[in-house]
């Protein structure tokens, strides 16, 4: 792949175009979210350029925009009825405290735990919710969600001028890639509402965007305990929502521009950036995958266009929130559908008579709850159900080779799967301590132990043979096996030579070593 080089001129050009294109499409959602979490449009505002400035020049994805999320503020919403903006602000600030310990001790690499059909119905997931946040657009007032739908002549013009929107952004980049697509199809469309004096709804239907630089302030809330057990349940809840959709925001990036993001530096990135906002009247906020997308399909890869959509959204809240507020809503809902178009996984609907049931069953369960709840609950959902359904998996390859030696003294059993907690009982099930004979040998060269609850089943299986007064040999367990089974060592054979050496838990991919085979005649049980 060819170096990205940030000293082109063009690059640096398409990097500010994309800024623009991203602060443009910013304004609606940051006002959106604001009404969801039932604060002021400029508390939303100040959190999107906070946030988005400071992830943008210190966090570890390159390219990926940050701002006031939905996935937030309807967590937020009942924080601030309860007690009011200024817990909000405190909470935000504890929020960042926690995110950037997240960083601090590397927690972020736990994101390659999610697997790829939870990761599947994460995006699938936040496509729908981001194409159902802008049906509010056609309401006669969009923040209200009481208002009436649009009807008649204007409900028609504004779905011509959405059609157009997502015209000109599909078919822009088939002619030419010097401008990005949206920033064209918001200028044209916004100029066949001017010129014509279309009567449709605009920015400033929302709410006026107007006002200064942020002021810093600390919140308002009384520093005692009472305080910390009101916003510590909240802290933890965003810390996290705004973790998880960063982070796999942050894969998603790392696909699309075959790079690599830092997934502790991004907490502690994200961190930093509402551990400010809390202190400047920010809601906070998170990395967003709509906008993330804009920017790259635009052009921008690298941290100036991040810096400038900040920028230039601060710009409009000081000087040109006039002018802001004449762009038609049609265009920004144009923009946003052929995110939902960009970013919607249609692969999948192929692929799901093909992969493994449980697999398909997780994708369309992560997407459902992503848009009946909440993205942290689906994804710790989808994780849970894929990890149930790999150790069911796993603990139905146990098996064992059953035999006795040439002089039918010994019965031989030679194990193969992983033994741990979900295959003990399959485990078990494999000898017949009454009917074997006096000396039994269990091999365990084909076999691993991976947690306490299979050191625990060999120890059980010790105590079984010992009431029918029969001798139990060990074969090829590992030393920290051995060691974790202290108390049955008189069971274990002398003869170490070819014992594996990996820990319960670590190394399982090692190769075994080769050891005397006693001759068997065979049988399998499993």
């Amino acid at each position: 792949m060819k170096a990205y080089n940030f000293c082109d001129p063009r690059n640096i050009k398409a990097e500010v175009l994309s800024g623009l294109t991203v602060a443009l499409a910013l304004v609606p959602e940051a006002v959106a979210f604001a009404f969801v979490a039932q604060v002021e449009p400029l508390v939303g505002l100040y959190a999107a350029f906070i946030v988005g400035l400071i992830t943008a020049l210190v966090g570890g994805r390159p390219g990926m925009i940050s701002g006031a999320t939905g996935a937030l503020a309807v967590v937020m919403v009942s924080l601030v009825v309860t007690h009011g903006v200024e817990y909000l602000f405190a909470a935000v600030v504890l929020m960042g405290i926690f995110q950037i310990l997240a960083g601090v001790f590397r927690l972020g690499k736990f994101i390659r735990l999610v697997p790829h059909p939870v990761m599947l119905g994460f995006v699938n997931g936040l496509a729908i919710v981001i194409f159902l946040a802008q049906l509010s657009q056609f309401k006669e007032i969009p923040t209200d969600p009481s208002s009436n739908w649009l009807s008649g002549s204007t409900l028609y013009i504004m779905l011509g001028l959405v059609a157009v929107t997502m015209a000109i952004s599909f078919l822009l980049p088939r002619v030419t890639t010097l401008i990005p697509a949206p920033l064209v199809a918001i200028v044209v469309v916004s100029a066949l509402v001017i010129g014509f004096q279309l009567e449709i709804p605009t920015v400033g239907d929302m709410a006026s965007i107007a006002g200064g630089l942020p002021e810093f302030h600390i919140p308002l809330v009384p520093f005692n305990l009472e305080t910390l057990y009101i916003i510590l349940p909240y802290s933890l809840i965003l810390a996290a929502i705004g973790l998880i959709e960063s982070l796999l925001t942050l894969t998603l990036i790392d696909e699309l521009t075959e790079t690599k993001g830092r997934t502790s530096q991004e907490c502690m990135g994200q961190g930093l950036a509402n551990l400010v906002t809390g202190f400047f009247g920010g809601m906070g906020g998170c990395a967003m995958i709509g906008q993330s997308m804009i920017n790259i399909k635009s052009g921008g890869k690298a941290r100036l266009s991040g810096v400038t959509g900040a920028v230039f959204l601060l710009i409009f809240i000081l000087f040109a929130s006039e002018l802001i507020e004449l762009i038609p809503l049609a265009a920004l809902v144009g923009v946003m559908f052929m995110v939902v178009i960009g970013t919607f996984e249609w692969s999948s609907f192929r692929i799901l008579h093909r992969i493994p049931k449980s697999d398909a069953f997780v994708l369309i369960l992560v997407s459902g709850v992503t848009v009946a709840t909440d993205l942290a609950i689906a994804v710790i959902v989808g994780v849970l159900v894929s990890s149930l359904v790999f150790a069911w998996n796993s603990a139905k390859h146990m098996y064992a080779r059953v035999g006795t030696s040439e002089d039918g003294k010994t019965t031989v059993y030679e194990i193969t799967g992983p033994l741990f907690f979900g295959s003990i009982s399959s485990f078990r099930d494999l000898f017949d301590p009454q009917n074997d004979a006096d000396d039994v040998v269990v091999d365990f060269r084909n076999a691993r132990v991976w947690d306490h609850s299979g050191l625990e089943a060999i120890d059980a299986l010790a105590d079984r043979y010992t009431k029918y007064g029969k001798t139990l040999h060990l074969r090829h367990l590992s030393p920290d096996c051995r060691h974790l089974l202290e108390k049955s060592v008189s069971m274990v054979e002398e003869d170490r030579e070819g014992d594996p050496h990996y820990g319960v838990l670590v190394d399982y991919d090692r190769m075994y070593h080769e050891d005397v085979e006693i001759p068997l005649k065979d049988g399998v049980k499993s």
